[in-house]
């Protein structure tokens, strides 16, 4: 189970980072394609502000959207919106999420997220600040997977090797940050298949398990190639 006191903490200055970086834009920029298919930047925005809103919900015991056409709609509706307006939308709903964290909440406790996912609460401001942290990433705006929190990426790597541990169509995969073997490492994948081990830097093997930069095209393998991961 995360510490939600330190990760709230480590939310709001990663919120502050996309604020910052946001001022840098204009109206014009935020029509612009992201690094996510078929979405603006302010397609990216509306998510990040309705995901907000959504993890309230979850804290308060309602369904985490609607629906999922409604989730879409929502960001399809908001999408559009001139820069300033996103801006005050992002710091609203930011400062709802987290004044609903102060209150009395159970950390230990089980909530239930989008798909029927579940989780500790205590795990969700770590999920917030994925959202944050790899959407900032995906604005393409000078914001880059080596620019991330070291702390973040080694966690966040935790986080996808947990993920696809136990999945038979992923093979035993040992990833090693560094060339060598002295590095952090960290293992996931099923158990059956040959064994594969992935060297690269830790914003490399981020960017392989979350398909995000070049995708592990920078990555160095031993035992087979590198293997393809379902989406996420």
């Amino acid at each position: 189970m995360n510490d939600h006191v330190h990760d709230l903490a480590l939310l709001g200055a990663a919120t502050d980072r996309l604020l910052t970086s946001l001022a840098t834009l204009d109206n014009a920029a935020l029509a612009e394609a992201s690094r996510l298919p078929g979405w603006t930047r302010g397609h990216v925005l509306a998510h990040l502000a309705r995901n907000a809103d959504a993890l309230v919900n979850v804290f308060e015991g309602r369904p985490m959207y609607v629906s999922g056409d409604a989730r879409e709609a929502d960001i399809e509706r908001d999408a559009p919106r001139p820069l300033d307006v996103h801006l005050a939308d992002l710091r609203e709903s930011h400062a709802g999420f987290m004044a609903t964290t102060t209150g009395d909440q159970d950390w230990s406790r089980t909530v239930e997220l989008r798909n029927g996912v579940k989780d500790a609460a205590a795990n969700i401001p770590f999920r917030r600040l994925i959202e944050i942290e790899l959407h900032h990433v995906d604005l393409g705006i000078s914001y880059e997977l080596g620019d991330l929190p070291e702390e973040f990426t080694a966690r966040e790597i935790d986080f996808l090797a947990d993920r696809w541990t136990g999945r038979p169509e992923v093979p035993p995969v040992t990833l090693r940050a560094g060339a060598g073997t002295d590095g952090p490492t960290w293992r996931t994948g099923g158990a059956e298949g040959t064994p594969v081990t992935v060297h690269g830097t830790p914003a490399d093997l981020l960017g392989w398990l979350a398909g995000r930069g070049d995708k592990g095209a920078r990555l160095t393998t031993a035992g087979g190639p590198l293997p393809a991961l379902p989406p996420l």
